[in-house]
Formats: structure tokens, C-alpha cells, sequence
């Protein structure tokens, strides 16, 4: 089969969301008055799911406490963090060539649903997707490939018509558990290493080559 549908992670592939999510996470620990590591310190946290990045900063499985982190997180993520955040140079370009050549596309993303339904709105890229999916808040779908067998399902997608676009191992993982194509990106927040150990495709060092190793690849 022809691959028709594309799968774009949104946090480190379309978007630059790292002064939010970081000044949310100190704030979280602030308030629970754990000393909040630097920005830069934080960067791994970009991608994974945020309950996993709690446990590891918190130090503790405590779901209550991991739970009290998330709460402090969303409460400021929702109103300021959601809006801290840029597009990557290109990805507008990127997504009409994309569109333009006929492939369907959607956004899949361990991020709450609601709030990348915001973020995809707030920078005028809703026309250039054909759907939104991400987790819930009670952290159904945050596992990546959970969520990609989720639109799998729903779109009614044969996986060989697939390609997953993501720059961290859970959008790699989470396509190949569910035996698509991937293609990982080393302008986002993961290294060509971490996406090549775990089976991705090809490599795109900036989102121009998206396109590109889309349409010449498969």
C-alpha cells in the first residue's frame, strides 16, 4: 500500500515548547518546595509523558504526590505555559507541500488533547491537519503507542499507509509497535542517535527534508 497519512508529534517537531513546559515543571516543584532545576536541566522532560518526568524528578512513586505535581503543571500550563511556545522555522512551508501533495495528516501527541487542540488553533495551523489526537487527562494515550493504535483504529488506517514524524525513542517506539514507518527529526529535542538505536527510517535535520524523504521514500 501507498502511504497516504502522516503523523506529526507536536512538542520538538512542529513546536518549540520548551519555555513553557520548563517554567511550568519548576513551578510545580517550587510549590511543592522541591529546589526546581535549571531550564536547560529539563530538556529531557520535553516528549515523554509528564507523570514518568514527575516520578523521576519527585524522586518518588507516590501517585498522590506525582498527581499534586501534575495539577500545579496544568494550572499554569493551561492559562500562561500553553502560549510559551514558537513553530519551528519552516513548518508552515512544510505542512502546505505536505498537504498540497495530497497526503492526509494529523497531529499525535501525548500532550491532553484540549490542550493541543488550543495550540494547533492559537498558531493557525488547524487547516493544515486533518485531526488532533493526544491523551486525556487521566494519562489514557499518553504512551505513544497506545495513542498511534488509538488513530489507527478511529481513522480507520492500514499501517503500511502510515508514517509517524517525531524527535524523541516514544514517537520511534510507539511507531514501530505499531508497524509504521518513522521518521525522526534532529532539530527537536532527541539526538540522531537516540532515533536511529530505536528503528527510526530516516533522519530530517531540518522540516524542509520532511517532504522530501516523504515523497521520494515511499
Amino acid at each position: 500500500m501507498i502511504v497516504n497519512t502522516i503523523l506529526f508529534d507536536l512538542d520538538g517537531t512542529l513546536t518549540d515548547p520548551k519555555l513553557g513546559i520548563t517554567r511550568c515543571i519548576q513551578y510545580a516543584l517550587s510549590e511543592l518546595g522541591y529546589q526546581s532545576p535549571d531550564a536547560e536541566e529539563l530538556h529531557w522532560c520535553i516528549g515523554p509523558p509528564l507523570k514518568d518526568s514527575f516520578s523521576q524528578l519527585l524522586k518518588t512513586s507516590d501517585i498522590a504526590l506525582v498527581e499534586k505535581a501534575l495539577s500545579l503543571y496544568r494550572s499554569r500550563f493551561s492559562t500562561i505555559g500553553l502560549f510559551e511556545n514558537l513553530l519551528y522555522p519552516q513548518i508552515v512551508e512544510t505542512l502546505k507541500v505536505i498537504k498540497f501533495a495530497g497526503y492526509k495528516t494529523f497531529v499525535a501527541t501525548s500532550k491532553p488533547q484540549v490542550y493541543a487542540t488550543r495550540i494547533i488553533k492559537y498558531f493557525s495551523l488547524s487547516l493544515l491537519f486533518d485531526g488532533i489526537y493526544g491523551s486525556e487527562f487521566d494519562g489514557t494515550r499518553s504512551a505513544k503507542a497506545d495513542l498511534i493504535s488509538h488513530i489507527l483504529l478511529a481513522e480507520n488506517l492500514s499501517p503500511s499507509s502510515v508514517v509517524m514524524v517525531g524527535d524523541r525513542q516514544h514517537d520511534i517506539i510507539g511507531a514501530k509497535r505499531n508497524h509504521i514507518a518513522a521518521i525522526g527529526v534532529t532539530y527537536g529535542y532527541g539526538t540522531e542517535e537516540e532515533l536511529k538505536t530505536h528503528g527510526a527510517d530516516f533522519i530530517a535535520h531540518c522540516p524542509e527534508n520532511i517532504p522530501e524523504l516523504i515523497i521520494h521514500n515511499f
